[in-house]
């Protein structure tokens, strides 16, 4: 390949590289944004449902393997 084209072959994939980190530096900021936003949104709504009782009673129920022995007096 002729060097002057080799030359200008590397200066508009560097440019090409260039383009592209500005963009995926832009698109993760506002993915980043967006991933707050949602925090936020999902914070808000368990507050709101919180105080008008919609949340579901959790029931923590503990699940023991049959091979393993459990004794319900001091391990519990």
């Amino acid at each position: 390949m002729d060097p002057k084209h080799s030359a200008q072959i590397s200066k508009h994939l560097d440019k090409q590289n260039q383009a592209l980190m500005e963009t995926y530096r832009a698109m993760s900021h506002e993915l980043h944004k967006l991933q707050v936003e949602e925090e936020t949104i999902m914070r808000k709504l368990y507050e709101l449902m919180s105080a008008e009782g919609l949340l579901p009673k959790v029931n923590f129920t503990l699940l023991v393997p049959m091979s393993e022995p459990f004794c319900w007096s001091c391990c519990a």
